[in-house]
């Protein structure tokens, strides 16, 4: 089906997504990593790739066919992906991992850069993921640890969404017809408020789990420069209701529902006895993917 470029392939949906298309016959997929020593899976190719390293990008692009494009998080991401894009062989076919209702500033201007050049596209843009719960950078410790889920809400509800759904329309539109020029919206099954999803984590980790409200600024102590402004625009849009939305895209384009919370948690081996080894979202990937 030809050669297909995951960038970030450490990351959450990378890992996902590497998985699936190493599962498909006649499919070389390149795992670019600034660390490609750290790439890991069947039938995947580890590949240099780095946002800082620009002298890379001709090499890790050539001969592609698609390309997954995640986003960089940083107030530079628009220029980067025009300049990788300039790159980019003509034919490849570019999805780019983008957000759910970004505001008009970087983040559609890093769509725009995409939607706006010569390639063929697709845009994926999905609510929270549901892999926060499952990784230390974020909130497992204080789930697992002090029974809590601080977050700032006013009540909004999050369509939370498994990674390895992001994944898995990545992969169909990496590699199938028909999904060029889409924009997909992309969430979990459900809209949940904050209580609501500190009640399935209870029931998940088996012990109690209540959900703490913060404020944006106690949300981002410690935070400076980009992070912060980032993570403030980010929880603002959740007072928004930007996340709240449910779609059926995922059951569009794969076949099946999108999976629930309850699912996501189960698979992730959370017990009453666990502690340790929550597989997704448990790799930070390396600054640089």
């Amino acid at each position: 089906m030809g050669r297909v470029l995951v960038t970030g392939v450490r990351g959450k949906t990378g890992v996902a997504l590497a998985d699936l298309l190493g599962a498909r016959t006649g499919v070389e997929v390149l795992g670019g990593s600034s660390d490609p020593s750290a790439v890991v899976g069947d039938g995947v190719v580890p590949t240099a790739f780095s946002w800082d390293e620009p002298g890379g990008w001709a090499a890790a692009t050539e001969g592609v066919d698609a390309m997954y494009l995640v986003r960089p998080d940083r107030a530079d991401a628009p220029e980067l992906i025009g300049a990788l894009l300039d790159q980019t062989p003509p034919q490849t076919h570019v999805v780019l991992l983008s957000e759910r209702n970004a505001p008009d500033g970087w983040a559609l201007r890093a769509e725009r850069a995409v939607r706006g050049g010569t390639h063929s596209w697709t845009i994926l843009r999905p609510s929270w993921f549901l892999q926060v719960f499952t990784d230390r950078r974020f909130y497992q410790d204080q789930i697992l640890d002090r029974g809590e889920l601080p977050f700032p809400s006013r009540g909004a509800h999050v369509a939370w969404i498994d990674a390895r759904d992001i994944a898995a329309v990545a992969e169909r539109a990496l590699l199938e017809d028909g999904h060029a020029g889409q924009v997909y919206e992309l969430s979990g099954p459900e809209s949940l408020s904050l209580p609501r999803t500190a009640e399935l984590l209870t029931r998940a980790a088996g012990r109690p789990v209540v959900h703490r409200e913060l404020t944006i600024d106690e949300a981002v102590e410690g935070m400076d420069g980009f992070e912060r402004e980032l993570t403030v625009l980010t929880f603002e849009r959740v007072y928004a209701g930007s996340f709240a939305d449910v779609t059926d895209t995922v059951e569009h384009v794969v076949g099946r529902p999108a999976y629930t919370v309850q699912t996501f948690l189960a698979d992730a081996g959370w017990s009453g006895h666990a502690r340790d080894g929550f597989g997704p979202g448990g790799e930070a990937p390396a600054p640089g993917d």
